[in-house]
C-alpha cells in the first residue's frame, strides 16, 4: 500500500471495510479456568506485529472498521451486530450484501443478507474500487418439508444437507431454501446451514427474509424502529415471505427437497465434510475404513495390527491408546459454537454425564471456543458452564481453534505413542472442515460432529463405539451408561433456549466492542498513512508482486516446455496447497525462521506468518498429508525434480526450476482447490513459478484466486483425466495460447501438447472479459495499480 496515497492524506479505500480481528486462536491452555486470558496473553506475544499492523491500518485508511482481538469470530459478529439486512443512508434504503475475505462469509445468507466469500485477492482490488465479475449463477431451490425429530440436532441436519448437494453438484452456484419446513428452524439453524456452502460447493445457501429474521433481529438488539423499515422496505419491494400467507411457485435453475423428519443423528469423516456416517452406523464404518485402502475412506491398517494396544504412561499413572481413540475433542467454529440450540445441549449432555459420574480421559485435549461472548453469558446464566468445566471443557478463547488447525500441542506421551506405534488416533470436533493433516498432524481421523456429539465421544473416548448396544462408561455406583441416558430431549433443550437467551446479553456484548481490550489498546503504532516496511520482520514482510513492474501490461504469456511440478488426484483442497497450522520442524519455512533466530518454540502457524510471503512460499504444498502421484504412494510435501530424478521438498524443486529458467504446471483431478477461500493456495504456487493448473474441475474461489495471480487455469474435457489420456507427469507441455489478447475468449478450447507427441484439448477457466484484461496484465493486483496510477495522472 506504500505505493498509494501523499505522505499527508490518509489512505481511502473505495469499498467500506469491516475488520473483525481474531479469526483464530491457538488453543495452548485448554484445561483451565484462566485459559481465555492465557491463550490470549499468548496470541498477542506472538502476533504483536500482526496486530499492530491492521491497527495501523484503522487510522491510516478513512472508511475502515476494526473490531479488536477476542471480540468472537468475524462471521458471528457479522450476524450479530454488524449485518444491516437493508442499509438506510441518509434516508435512501437499498439492500445488504457483503463480500468476506472467508470462504463461510456465506453464515450472513441466514440473516437474508446475500453474501459469499471471496479470495483476499480479490477483496484487496475490491477495496480499491475494482468492481467484481462473474458468471451468472444457477439457483438450486431446496424445499425443506416438515419438522426434525426428537433428539436430531441443526448439525445433524447441516451434515445430511451437505451430503445432498456435494452429490448434486453446486459448485459456482446460488442456493436458496424455501417451504414450510422453514418455520420450523430457527435463525441459528439457519446460519448453520448457511456457513456451510463452502462445504457443499455453493456460492451461498440464502434464506430469506420471513418472521423468523425479524424476530432474531429483535433478539440480537436491533431497535424497533430498524426492523420495522427492514420488513416495510422488503415487503414493498416483494423481498419478505410471509408464510402465513399462500406461497406462489418459485422458478428455479433445479429443485431438491428433504423431509426434515428423515433427519438422523450422524456424523462426518475422517477426511471429508461430506462424507455423512449415520450415528448407528458409526462402528461397522470405522472398521470398513480401517480395512480400506489409503484414501477418503481408508487407513489399510492390516488385519493383525487393527487391535493393537499402546501402553504408555500419563504423568505418572499407566495409560492405553487404540486405534480410533479419541485425543482432541473440541466445540469449535462458528458453524455451531454461536447455536444455542446445540450449545446448551452440549451442557444438557455434560450435565447429565456429570451427575451419573461420567469423566473425560485426562490425555484427551477438551475445548470450548465460542463464536461470540453471548455464548458465555447464556452458558454461565443456565448455570451449566460447571458441568462443561468439570468435563475439561473449558472456555479457551472466541474465534476458530482446532478447525483450522490451531488445537495446539496434544501431551508429549500421548504424541510419542501414536508415533511410536503407528496409531490412528482420532479427533471429534463441531466445525466445518476436517481435510487431511488440518486438525492435527498427528490425527488422521478427523469428525464432524454436534456440540453434544462432541461431549459424547469426549466420554466415549473413542469412535469405535456402537451408541446404540455398548456403554458410553462406567457411572460412579459401577453400573453402565448409556448414551440415551445422557442425550437430552428436545423439549429439554428449547426450554433451557427459551429461559436462558435474552436480548440483554446481545446488547451488553456488543455496546463496547470496538473499544477493544487492554492490550489491543496498549499497542502503539505509527501515525504515518503509508506503511514502514521492517526488513527484519519475519511476520510483515513487504511482497514481491509489483517489483519490476511496468506501466505497459506484459500480455499473455506463452507456457512452452513446462515441468509438471506436482501431480495430483481429486480433493486437493486448500489446506493441502497451503496449510494454515503448525509449522513442521523439518520444513524449508521453519529453515528459514531458524536461520532468522527465530526459536522452535516460536515458530507460530503458518495462519499467522501469512504477511510474510518467503515463509508463506516455503510453506506452499507443504501439508504433511499430502499425495503427489510422482512419489508412488509415498504422502507427504516431497516432488520429484524431473532433470535430476532428485526428490526435493516441493519448494527447493520449484526454485531449481525457476533457477534454470524452467516453467511449470500443476497437474490435477476434481474439486482442486476445495475449502477454505485461502488467498495464499494461489499466491504460494505463482511466487513458486507455476504457469497453469490443469485440473477435471476447480472450487469457485480457488479459480477466482488463480486467475488473480496471473496463474492460467484450464479443465480437462468432460470423461479425461491424466490416466485417460496416459500422461505421467514426466512430460514437458506446452499450451498453445494466442500472444494477443484480443485473440483469446472466455471459456475458449486450448491444445496441450507435449515433448512425447502426446496431445490434448482443455477449456480455458478464464470466465470472463474482465479475467482476460486481468491475464493481459499478469494478475488482478497490477490491474487496478495501473488502473489508480493511470487514473490520477
Amino acid at each position: 500500500m506504500n505505493n498509494l496515497g501523499g505522505d499527508s492524506s490518509k489512505i481511502n479505500p473505495l469499498v467500506p471495510v469491516d475488520l473483525v480481528i481474531d479469526h483464530s486462536v491457538q488453543v495452548d491452555v485448554a484445561r483451565s479456568e484462566n485459559a481465555v486470558q492465557s491463550n490470549m496473553e499468548l496470541e498477542f506475544q506472538r502476533n504483536k506485529e500482526r496486530f499492530a499492523f491492521l491497527k495501523w491500518g484503522s487510522s491510516a485508511f478513512d472508511n475502515m472498521l476494526v473490531v479488536p482481538p477476542g471480540s468472537g469470530i468475524v462471521h458471528q459478529v457479522n450476524l450479530e451486530y454488524l449485518g444491516r439486512v437493508v442499509f438506510n443512508t441518509n434516508g435512501l434504503l437499498y439492500p445488504d450484501s457483503v463480500v468476506g475475505t472467508d470462504s463461510h462469509t456465506t453464515m450472513i445468507d441466514g440473516l437474508g443478507v446475500a453474501g459469499w466469500g471471496v479470495g483476499g485477492i480479490e477483496a484487496e482490488a475490491t477495496m480499491l474500487g475494482q468492481p467484481m465479475s462473474m458468471v451468472l449463477p444457477g439457483v438450486v431451490g431446496f424445499k425443506l418439508s416438515g419438522k426434525l425429530r426428537n433428539g436430531v440436532t441443526a448439525t445433524d441436519l447441516v451434515l445430511t444437507v451437505t451430503q445432498m448437494l456435494r452429490r448434486h453438484g453446486v459448485v459456482g452456484k446460488f442456493v436458496e431454501f424455501y417451504g414450510e419446513g422453514m418455520s420450523e428452524l430457527s435463525l441459528a439453524d439457519r446460519a448453520t446451514i448457511a456457513n456451510m456452502s463452502p462445504e457443499y460447493g455453493a456460492t451461498m445457501g440464502f434464506f430469506p427474509v420471513d418472521h423468523v429474521t425479524l424476530q432474531y433481529l429483535r433478539l440480537t438488539g436491533r431497535s424497533d424502529e430498524t426492523v420495522a423499515m427492514i420488513e416495510s422496505y422488503l415487503r414493498a419491494n416483494k423481498m419478505f415471505v410471509d408464510y402465513t400467507e399462500p406461497q406462489t411457485e418459485r422458478v428455479y435453475s433445479a429443485y431438491l427437497e428433504l423431509q426434515l423428519e428423515e433427519v438422523e443423528p450422524c456424523i462426518s469423516g475422517p477426511k471429508r465434510p461430506h462424507d455423512r456416517v449415520p450415528l448407528k452406523e458409526m462402528k461397522s464404518d470405522w472398521h470398513s475404513c480401517l480395512d480400506s485402502r489409503v484414501g477418503f475412506k481408508g487407513f489399510a491398517v492390516p488385519k493383525e495390527a487393527q487391535s493393537k494396544v499402546a501402553e504408555f504412561d500419563y504423568l505418572g499413572t499407566s495409560a492405553q491408546l487404540r486405534h480410533g481413540d479419541v485425543v482432541i475433542a473440541a466445540i469449535t467454529s462458528c458453524t455451531n459454537t454461536s447455536n444455542p440450540s446445540v450449545m446448551l445441549g452440549a451442557a444438557l449432555v455434560a450435565k447429565k454425564a456429570c451427575e451419573l459420574g461420567l469423566e473425560v480421559k485426562p490425555w484427551i485435549k477438551t475445548s470450548l471456543a465460542p463464536g461470540s461472548g453471548v455464548v458465555t453469558k447464556y452458558l454461565q446464566k443456565s448455570g451449566l458452564q460447571k458441568y462443561l468445566n468439570q468435563l475439561g471443557f473449558h472456555i479457551v478463547g472466541y474465534g476458530c481453534t482446532t478447525c483450522i488447525g490451531n488445537s495446539g500441542d496434544i501431551h508429549e506421551a500421548v504424541a510419542a505413542a501414536i508415533t511410536e506405534n503407528d496409531l490412528v488416533a482420532a479427533a471429534v470436533l463441531s466445525g466445518n472442515r476436517n481435510f487431511e493433516g488440518r486438525v492435527h498432524p498427528l490425527t488422521r481421523a478427523n469428525y464432524l460432529a454436534s456440540p453434544p456429539l462432541v461431549v459424547a465421544y469426549a466420554l466415549a473416548g473413542t469412535v469405535d463405539i456402537d451408541f446404540e448396544t455398548e456403554p458410553i462408561g462406567i457411572g460412579k455406583d459401577g453400573k453402565e451408561i448409556f448414551f440415551r441416558e445422557i442425550w437430552p430431549s428436545t423439549e429439554e433443550v428449547a426450554e433451557v433456549v427459551q429461559s436462558n437467551v435474552l436480548p440483554d446479553m446481545f446488547k451488553a456484548t456488543y455496546q463496547a466492542i470496538t473499544k477493544g481490550n487492554p492490550m489491543w489498546n496498549d499497542l502503539s503504532v505509527s501515525a504515518q498513512s503509508l506503511y514502514a516496511w521492517e526488513p527484519t520482520s519475519t511476520y510483515i514482510h513487504e511482497p514481491p508482486y509489483f517489483k519490476g513492474m511496468t506501466m505497459s501490461p506484459p500480455g499473455p504469456y506463452c507456457v512452452k516446455d513446462a515441468y509438471c511440478l506436482l501431480s495430483f488426484g481429486d480433493s486437493i483442497t486448500t489446506d493441502h496447497i497451503s496449510p494454515a497450522g503448525s509449522i513442521h520442524k523439518d520444513s524449508p519455512a521453519a529453515k528459514y525462521l531458524m536461520e532468522r533466530g527465530v526459536d522452535r518454540r516460536d515458530f507460530n502457524s503458518y495462519g499467522s506468518r501469512r504477511g510474510n510471503d518467503e515463509v508463506m512460499a516455503r510453506g506452499t504444498f507443504a501439508n504433511i498429508r499430502i499425495v503427489n502421484k510422482f512419489l508412488g504412494g509415498e504422502v507427504g510435501p516431497k516432488t520429484i525434480h524431473i532433470p535430476s530424478a532428485e526428490k526435493l521438498s516441493v519448494f527447493d524443486a520449484a526454485m531449481r526450476y525457476k533457477s534454470e529458467g524452467q516453467d511449470t504446471i500443476i497437474l490435477a483431478g476434481a474439486e482442486y482447490g476445495s475449502g477454505s477461500s485461502r488467498d495464499w493456495a494461489a499466491k504460494g504456487p505463482m511466487l513458486l513459478g507455476v504457469k497453469a493448473v490443469i485440473a477435471k474441475s476447480f472450487e469457485r474461489i480457488h479459480r477466482s484466486n488463480l486467475v488473480g495471480m496471473g496463474i492460467i487455469p484450464m479443465c480437462f474435457k468432460t470423461g479425461e483425466d491424466t490416466e485417460t489420456l496416459g500422461l505421467t507427469g514426466h512430460e514437458r507441455f506446452t499450451i498453445d495460447l494466442p500472444s494477443s489478447i484480443s485473440e483469446i475468449r472466455p471459456g475458449q478450447d486450448v491444445k496441450v501438447t507435449t515433448d512425447n507427441g502426446k496431445s490434448f484439448t482443455c477449456t480455458l477457466r478464464f470466465d470472463t472479459e474482465v479475467e482476460l484484461e486481468y491475464f493481459n496484465h499478469g494478475g488482478i493486483l497490477q490491474y487496478v495499480i495501473r488502473n489508480l496510477i493511470g487514473s490520477n495522472q
